[in-house]
């Protein structure tokens, strides 16, 4: 008998919260009993955007995969939940039928409404995890806005640009000025780097504006370390700078857009002076970028979320977003602007997720203020937590924990790993990875839309949301047919378009290739003129042209610095996590001195009376944590960095950076607001 192969390799896409949405290569251990098992990762070098790698993050996933810890058979709460309580096995029909029936209670006694789900990118799968959504509103539950990370840029380009198109990474290396702003891409937006790399022996500069110094701020030739929310002043300054030496496109200008007019007059006071004031950079520094944009391009410009993260956000990225369109870049190949690819994918979304069952008077609870909709008077009770970790990951983190302990509160989390906030759950049900379950994925780093199959079988009694869902529908009654859609309709239903974008792909098309390119004009071409270039002559929004109005400004935050709270805090990404996500790692988290840091400029641990390697004190009006310092001159004085949001289990004092950080919102979108945070130091 010819023996079975020990290894086989499989390509699936990455389901997780990053613009790559890479196409990854998994190798699967066969054990002596036929079973499979992940081994290894790295990427596929026949897709265009992965080509080859998988970044410092994916490689990672088969400790995840196989964690010893992983959930893999329903739990149910005995006792409180506090330190008197414990989780306990039970079978998926108990677990089920007692969760339906105490849900028939909250529906009559309290409505609709009472009920939240909160669910964020654990899986950017459309099928596990957003059509499952149709189970909420089939009953008629909250609406959760799901604003955390992306909404402040989303309408801030929306109201320049309509829907969201980027320059395709295939054509970056026709670009001659690049500009990372806001981005640690290195790390975030690690597949661009070919790229970029590309673009530079093509004769490209490559700068880097970021408040400090990172990966990619050593990858770039020049870093502007500009003061945290002064992105606009900057944009404004460097608009200026452009059409004072006559760098603006004006055919472009006249043709494509509308309310240029008014921008100038409104970019006018930001001289080179007055910007370098603004925004901590010299008067050369300026004037040199706005030298490369105006006179060596086409310019990239690749902007990430990080400068939303602030009271004005919204608003900084749109000034930053609409340079390309005061130089003409973007009818130029290679030239242009990236937030997201994601408005290419033109699939038919009517009915996913069933949102067209969501009324006009539907509740809305914003995922910013989850703190606010748990306290005892807010009306909230039962939460139902799948793909996010909000005990973590949540503003306001010690709160979010206080409300989840309610005794009159029933929380059921679907998850793959013991989270935080899992621990504090009533009901723990076990996930799919994966490779365990079928979902469909698009991108927002690229033009390829992306399907993987069940591969592995679910260990234990593991399963997909999907079908929990569903299950629980059954019980309750629900009639939404898309609650209990296979995998078969769904692709039938998004695939159901006329868009031309979508022209040649059909379901048995993308199961069979399993990443397929998005018909894009222009994509494919030769030369230096082709390319996609999707605001050549207008945009999507109502007049049909980018949008110079309403007018960008600086403005200053209401989270002024003061002698108590003397410092900003940043949260940026960081290089080994997604999110939470991989927090549960041990050779992550657990290794000798692999524990978060707060990076303080040498000025400021003076100041504060904290040295290197020491724990500190970081206080904010909402919290304090512990944390050991690095003193660094990667970051400026009056600014602190926290790296990554690392699980409280991993932290010198057990407790989530986000203790430190508020609900304020937005300027436009209502997103988050985590670099806003003013805080002090002390030794601990």
């Amino acid at each position: 008998m010819t023996a079975l192969p020990s290894t086989r390799d499989v390509t699936l896409t990455c389901p997780l919260d990053c613009p790559d949405a890479c196409r990854l290569k998994i190798t699967l251990q066969r054990a002596e009993d036929g079973t499979e098992r992940m081994s290894k990762v790295t990427g596929d070098p026949d897709h265009a955007t992965t080509r080859g790698f998988a970044c410092a993050k994916t490689v990672h996933y088969p400790a995840r995969q196989n964690h010893p810890e992983r959930p893999l058979y329903p739990l149910k709460r005995v006792g409180g939940k506090g330190a008197d309580g414990t989780l306990v096995r039970v079978s998926w029909d108990t677990a089920l039928d007692e969760i339906a029936e105490r849900l028939k209670g909250v529906l009559a006694n309290h409505g609709p409404s009472a009920v939240l789900r909160y669910n964020y990118a654990g899986t950017m799968g459309l099928r596990e995890g957003t059509h499952v959504h149709s189970f909420f509103r089939a009953l008629g539950a909250c609406e959760l806005d799901e604003t955390i990370c992306a909404t402040a840029g989303t309408a801030a380009w929306s109201l320049g640009y309509g829907a969201r198109y980027g320059v395709d990474p295939g054509d970056v290396p026709h670009a001659r000025t690049i500009v990372l702003w806001g981005i640690n891409s290195l790390s975030t937006n690690s597949h661009l780097t070919p790229w970029l790399t590309q673009a530079r022996r093509n004769g490209a500069r490559i700068w880097h504006v970021d408040p400090y110094r990172n990966r990619t701020s050593r990858f770039a030739d020049t870093h502007l370390k500009l003061k945290p929310g002064t992105d606009a002043a900057l944009a404004l300054g460097l608009a200026r700078e452009i059409v004072t030496h006559g760098w603006h496109d004006e055919t472009y200008i006249a043709e494509a857009t509308e309310g240029f007019a008014e921008f100038r007059e409104a970019a006018e006071p930001y001289t080179l002076e007055r910007t370098a004031e603004l925004t901590g950079l010299s008067v050369h520094e300026i004037a040199e970028l706005a030298s490369a944009m105006g006179e060596h391009g086409p310019t990239y410009i690749r902007v990430g979320y990080g400068m939303t993260r602030h009271e004005n956000g919204g608003t900084a990225l749109r000034a930053v977003t609409l340079l390309p369109a005061v130089t003409g870049d973007w009818r130029r190949r290679g030239g242009g602007c990236t937030l997201s690819t994601s408005g290419a994918f033109a699939l038919n979304r009517e009915r996913l997720g069933a949102a067209h069952l969501v009324t006009p008077d539907a509740r809305h609870v914003n995922m910013n203020e989850l703190a606010g909709a748990l306290a005892p008077d807010a009306g909230i009770h039962a939460l139902f937590v799948y793909n996010t970790n909000p005990a973590v990951v949540a503003p306001d983190s010690a709160r979010v924990q206080a409300g989840m302990r309610r005794d009159d509160l029933m929380m059921v989390v679907l998850e793959q790993a013991m989270t935080e906030t899992a621990r504090l759950a009533d009901y723990v049900l076990p996930a799919t990875t994966f490779v365990e379950h079928a979902d469909v994925y698009t991108s927002y780093g690229h033009h390829s839309l992306g399907y993987n199959p069940a591969t592995l079988p679910a260990p234990g009694e593991a399963r997909p949301n999907s079908w929990v869902f569903a299950e629980l529908g059954r019980r309750l009654g629900l009639q939404t047919p898309e609650l209990y859609w296979s995998m078969d309709d769904l692709l039938a239903a998004l695939l159901d378009t006329p868009h031309p974008y979508l022209q040649g792909v059909t379901p048995d098309r993308l199961r069979a290739e399993g990443s397929v390119p998005l018909n894009l004009p222009g994509l494919h071409a030769e030369g230096t003129q082709a390319g996609f270039l999707p605001y050549r002559d207008g945009a999507g929004t109502p007049s049909g042209r980018v949008m110079f109005t309403p007018v960008p400004e600086h403005r200053p935050v209401q989270a002024q610095l003061t002698p108590q709270y003397p410092l900003r805090l940043l949260t940026p990404p960081a290089h080994h996590f997604m999110n939470s996500t991989y927090g549960n790692v041990p050779h992550l988290t657990r290794a000798e001195g692999n524990e978060p840091h707060v990076m303080v400029h040498p000025h400021d641990a003076r100041a504060a009376g904290v040295q290197d390697a020491q724990l500190a004190r970081i206080r904010s009006e909402q919290g304090e944590v512990q944390r050991r310092v690095r003193v660094t001159e990667d970051v400026q004085p009056g600014v602190v960095v926290v790296e990554g949001t690392w699980w409280g289990l991993s932290a010198p004092d057990g407790t989530s950076i986000n203790a430190l950080t508020a609900q304020t919102l937005t300027d436009l979108g209502g997103g988050s607001t985590f670099h806003n945070t003013r805080v002090r130091l002390s030794p601990a």
